[in-house]
């Protein structure tokens, strides 16, 4: 079984209050729960009453998901899920955003909090080796290293690591199957390779790694606290990373250091949209994008633009409107269904 991670010594030193007067914490754990039913209104009523807002996925093998909240809040909710049985050591990777970037709060319970569809694949049991952000860099670029990145096509779309193998999938869950289908392509017939896997946030990369371990290769590696640590501690003059990463909430997207990206979110299809993308006669601001504007009709473009502007009158009012879309957090990704930890 993996050693439990070290909790991290001042998880805000970064992040000063010129990033933004809310944190936003993704988290996850993997630990056996006996009574998720249970679980989960004491934790949903807490949030709530501290005005915490976000989404956190329950299941048998754990809690996984991103909330955002005050300082002090978000204490006193890490504080109670610490307390719960295996939580002591949480993983939570922490940055600061300009204004709350939920609507709600939601508690759901799943039958995975990172949805791979391998029901004998035990994150707590064999995984892969962890890699310090500090030494990712040598590890990635040793030619002898397959690098991986595990996320969707529409967050490396985003930004990658130079170098790192995009498997295009659509959902998680279709990784499996993407690296069967590979995997002599992958690895060949000589020496196993170093096998290096990477993620927003790691709780992909514990599955992942696991299930390569359960495919019979042993040199696997995965970036410890994922993108976000990497983009975190490791400076932006020696970092290997390209472009920014997704992240499930509005803020769409953040570059080095955890500072806000550039891109924005199509309220037609949920995608990211670059400032290029923003730029195209096909991007209308909440009615289409490029990735959308062919694949929609002119009815549904017409009930885009009245709810644009229903958003833009509540709005106005200083009121959230009931159809507001949001980018889907990990946790509610229900093509993915991981989590925001991801």
């Amino acid at each position: 079984m993996p050693a439990d991670p070290l909790p991290a010594a001042d998880p805000l030193a970064s992040h000063p209050e010129s990033l933004g007067p809310v944190r936003v914490a993704a988290l996850y754990r993997f630990t056996p729960f006996a009574d998720i039913a249970a679980i989960k209104p004491p934790l949903a009523a807490l949030c709530c009453a501290q005005g915490v807002k976000g989404t956190l996925l329950l299941a048998a093998e754990g809690i996984n998901g991103t909330i955002a909240g005050t300082d002090a809040a978000i204490d006193t909710v890490l504080a109670h899920i610490r307390a719960l049985p295996g939580c002591a050591a949480l993983d939570v990777k922490d940055s600061r955003a300009g204004t709350m970037p939920f609507h709600r709060m939601k508690v759901r319970l799943k039958r995975e909090i990172v949805t791979m569809g391998e029901p004998d694949i035990d994150p707590l049991g064999d995984v892969g080796r962890y890699v310090e952000p500090g030494d990712w860099n040598a590890l990635i670029a040793d030619p002898d290293t397959i690098v991986i990145d595990t996320r969707n096509d529409y967050e490396v779309a985003v930004g990658s690591f130079a170098g790192a193998i995009d498997p295009k999938t659509r959902s998680f869950r279709d990784f499996p199957a993407w690296f069967r289908e590979h995997r002599d392509q992958l690895v060949g017939d000589g020496p196993p390779p170093k096998i290096a896997m990477f993620c927003t946030g790691g709780i992909r990369c514990e599955k992942s790694t696991a299930f390569l371990k359960a495919e019979g290769l042993d040199e696997v590696y995965h970036l410890k606290g994922g993108i976000l640590k990497y983009l975190e501690t490791v400076p932006e003059a020696e970092s290997l990373w390209e472009g920014e990463c997704f992240v499930f909430d509005q803020r769409v997207a953040v570059g080095h250091g955890l500072a806000p990206g550039t891109h924005g979110l199509c309220h037609a299809c949920r995608m990211p949209v670059s400032p290029a993308d923003r730029a195209s006669p096909l991007y209308v601001e909440g009615i289409s994008c490029p990735a959308c504007h062919d694949a929609r009709d002119a009815t549904q473009r017409a009930g885009y633009a009245e709810r644009e502007r229903q958003m833009r009158l509540a709005e106005a009012r200083g009121q959230t409107h009931v159809g507001a879309v949001l980018p889907q957090t990990h946790a509610d990704d229900d093509r993915d269904t991981p989590s925001p930890s991801s």
